[in-house]
C-alpha cells in the first residue's frame, strides 16, 4: 500500500529548479535512503513526501490518517521546558516506564542526561538526541530523518541503525553517513539535476548499480561518437555534392552534434606534494592531561606513552565526551600536557582541521582566504592559481567572491580542505572531517587520503569513513590510556557492551578513597544510576544476542547430526556461548545490585 505519491512534483528556490516533473510513491514498510549533493533539492523531497513544504506545481497524495514523524535539521524547543515533558509529553511515569521500548531509546539516547534538565542548557548535540528520542517514542507510519547520525557517536549509531531496522514504520532518511545507509535502507534514492534516481538496496548496491548504468550509459556515448564522426565527415565532403544529401542525414547529423549534454559540475582534491617525514613524529612520554586544562575537568590520559610514526593512519574512537579531540589539541600543540613531555619531530609539517573552523574569517571572499595560504601551486608538472583550484574543488565564478560567513557548512568545510592541503604538510589531524560533506566529496577525500605519504590521525563517527582511510584503531575507554583495537569498530562496540569502555567524564566522577582509608560505602547518584541502567540495557541486548545465537547453534547441531566433524566444532561453540552467557549473567546481577541499593 502505497503511504504517500507524488504526480509530477516540481520545485524551485530562486531561479534554480530543485526538482522537475518528479513521480514517485512511499510503499507501506519500505525503507529508503536519500543521497546527492549538497543543495540538490534532498531536504526539499523529503519535506514535501512530509507534508511540511508545498510544491510549486504537481500533486502529492497522502494516505488518510497517516502518522507522519519528522527529524529536521534544526530542533525548535521552548528553551525553559525540562527534557522530560519535551521527550514524554503528558505520559505518566509509571506509563512510560513499564515500556520496554521507551526505557531503551531513554537509556540509549538519553542515558548521559538529566530529565530534569531544562531545553536551554542542552549542547546541539544534546538537542539532537532529544529530538531523536521524542520521534522516536512515537508511533507512526513513516519515519522521515534528515541527517539523524549528526552529533551522534559510533556507539548511538549502531544502536538506532538496529532500533530502525526492527520498526515496522516506513523510513525515508537523508544522510551522508554510508555504513548507517547500507544497515537501515533497503532502496535508494538519488537526487540529482532536478530527477530523482532510483536504485534497489542500500549504499554499496546503490554504488555497484550507478556504476552499471555509468558503463552502460557510456557504452551508448561511444557508439553515438562513433556515429557522429561518420556524420560529420560525411558532411564535410566536397561542397557541390552536398545540395544531393538526403535532407534527413543532414538534420541526423546536426541532432546527434547538438545533442551532446552538459558536463556535471565536479568536486576534485588534488594531490599535493607532502614534504619528507623523519624517524620521529609523535613520542607522548609518561603524558597526564585533563580535558579542561592543568588537572581541571575529565582526565583523558593518565601518564600515556604512546608512539606515533611516519605513515601511521590511525582512526580514535570513544564515546562522546571521551577527550578525543583534546588528544588532537595536544598533538597540534594547541594545549600542553599537564605532566610528562611530548616531543614533536623536527620534519612535522602539521595540518589540523578542527570542528569548529574558527580560523575562517567570515568577513573575507573566499578567494581571498586561499591566496593568503598561496597565489600559486605546482601540481605535478603543472603550475594552478588559486582560483583554477577553487574551480577544481566546486567553486566556480562568481562562488569564488562569495563571503566566508554566507558558505554552506560543506562548502565551508571544502574550502577549509583546500587551504590545508596547500600548504603540503606531512601530518594530518582531521576532527570529524566528514561534517556537512556530501556523499561525492567524502569518496573525493578518501581518494586524497589513499594516496597521502604522511601521518594521519583521524576522529570521525563516520564508521565508513574512518574504516576507509584508516589501518589501525586506537580507542579512549576512559582508562587513562591510549588502547590498539586489534578488532576495530566492532572491538570498541564490544567493550562498550561489555560496559568496559567510559567517557573521560564517566571515569573522572569515580570517587578515589585517600591513602590508607578504607573506600567508604557511597550512595550512586542520579547520574550514575542513568548510567548503570543504560549498560543494564546493554548487557539485557547482549544476553539475548546469545540466546538467540545458542539456539541457531542447537538446530545447527540437529541437522548436523551425521556429521561428527561438525558437531564437535558446534559443540566448542555452545561451550563458548555458554560461558559468554554466564559471564554477562554474573555481570548483569552485580550491576542490578548496586541499582537496588
Amino acid at each position: 500500500m502505497n503511504l504517500v505519491n507524488l504526480e509530477s512534483v516540481s520545485h524551485a528556490f530562486g531561479p534554480k529548479a530543485l526538482l522537475t516533473g518528479v513521480s514517485l510513491g512511499v510503499e507501506a514498510g519500505e525503507r529508503i535512503g536519500v543521497v546527492g549533493r549538497n543543495g540538490g533539492g534532498k531536504t526539499t523531497l523529503v519535506s514535501i513526501i512530509a507534508g511540511e513544504l508545498t510544491p510549486d506545481s504537481g500533486r502529492v497524495t497522502h494516505t488518510r490518517n497517516l502518522r507522519v514523524g519528522v527529524l529536521a535539521q534544526r530542533d525548535l524547543f521552548d528553551p525553559n521546558a525540562p527534557i522530560r515533558d519535551i521527550v514524554l509529553g503528558e505520559k505518566a511515569e509509571h506509563e512510560w516506564a513499564g515500556d520496554a521500548q521507551v526505557r531503551e531509546i531513554l537509556a540509549n539516547l538519553l542515558g548521559d542526561l538529566d530529565l530534569s534538565a531544562h531545553a536551554g542548557a542542552l549542547s546541539g548535540g544534546e538537542r539532537r538526541r532529544t529530538a531523536l528520542a521524542k520521534l522516536l517514542i512515537g508511533d507512526h507510519d513513516l519515519i522521515v530523518l534528515d541527517e539523524p547520525t549528526n552529533h551522534l557517536d559510533i556507539e548511538a549509531i549502531a544502536w538506532l541503525a538496529g532500533h530502525l531496522s526492527a520498526r515496522k514504520s516506513a523510513l525515508l532518511v537523508v544522510t551522508h553517513d554510508r555504513w548507517f545507509l547500507d544497515a537501515v535502507s533497503t532502496r535508494t534514492w538519488e537526487v540529482v539535476d532536478g530527477t530523482v534516481e532510483r536504485y534497489e538496496g542500500g549504499y554499496a548496491a546503490y554504488v555497484l548499480a550507478k556504476a552499471e548504468r555509468a558503463r552502460i550509459a557510456q557504452a551508448a556515448e561511444d557508439r553515438r561518437q562513433n556515429l557522429m564522426r561518420k556524420e560529420i565527415a560525411w558532411l564535410r565532403r566536397g561542397p557541390p555534392a552536398r545540395t544531393s544529401k538526403p535532407k534527413f542525414r543532414i538534420n541526423a547529423a546536426e541532432a546527434l552534434i547538438a545533442d551532446v549534454p552538459p558536463a556535471r559540475e565536479t568536486v576534485e582534491l588534488l594531490r599535493f606534494a607532502t614534504a619528507r617525514l623523519g624517524k620521529t613524529v609523535y613520542d607522548l612520554e609518561n603524558v597526564t592531561l585533563h580535558a579542561g586544562g592543568p588537572n581541571t575537568g575529565p582526565l583523558v590520559l593518565d601518564h600515556c606513552t604512546w608512539q606515533f610514526g611516519p605513515g601511521d593512519r590511525i582512526g580514535l574512537i570513544g564515546v562522546n565526551g571521551s577527550g578525543k579531540s583534546t588528544v588532537l589539541r595536544l598533538l597540534s600543540g594547541t594545549v600542553t600536557p599537564d605532566e610528562g613531555k611530548l616531543v614533536q619531530g623536527r620534519t612535522v609539517k602539521l595540518a589540523h582541521l578542527s570542528q569548529e573552523l574558527a580560523e575562517l574569517d567570515p568577513t573575507r571572499r573566499v578567494l581571498e582566504t586561499v591566496e593568503e595560504v598561496r597565489k600559486y601551486i605546482t601540481v605535478g608538472k603543472k603550475e594552478w592559481t588559486a582560483s583554477q583550484l577553487l574551480e577544481r574543488l566546486g567553486f566556480k565564478g562568481e562562488a569564488q567572491w562569495k563571503v566566508v560567513g554566507d558558505l554552506s557548512g560543506g562548502e565551508r568545510r571544502r574550502l577549509q580542505l583546500l587551504r590545508l592541503i596547500m600548504d603540503e604538510p606531512n601530518v594530518l589531524l582531521l576532527d570529524e572531517p566528514t561534517n556537512d560533506l556530501d556523499i561525492e566529496t567524502l569518496t573525493e577525500l578518501e581518494d586524497l587520503l589513499d594516496g597521502w605519504p604522511g601521518t594521519l590521525v583521524v576522529v570521525s563517527h563516520d564508521r565508513y569513513f574512518l574504516e576507509r582511510v584508516s589501518d589501525r584503531t586506537v580507542a579512549l575507554l576512559g582508562d587513562g590510556r591510549l588502547s590498539m583495537l586489534p578488532g576495530g569498530v566492532d572491538e570498541y562496540l564490544e567493550r562498550r557492551a561489555a560496559g568496559t569502555a567510559v567517557s573521560a567524564r564517566a571515569a573522572s566522577a569515580e570517587p578515589v578513597a585517600a591513602a590508607g582509608e578504607a573506600p567508604a560505602e557511597k550512595k550512586v547518584s542520579q547520574k550514575e544510576l542513568r548510567e548503570l541502567q543504560k549498560e543494564l540495557s546493554r548487557l539485557e541486548r547482549q544476553l539475548d544476542k546469545l540466546s538467540e545465537r545458542e539456539a541457531k547453534v542447537h538446530t545447527q547441531m540437529a541437522e548436523a547430526a551425521s556429521d561428527f566433524e561438525k558437531l564437535g566444532k558446534l559443540d566448542a561453540e555452545l561451550r563458548d556461548l555458554g560461558a559468554q552467557k554466564e559471564a554477562t549473567e554474573l555481570e548483569w546481577m552485580e550491576l542490578a545490585e548496586r541499582i537496588g541499593e
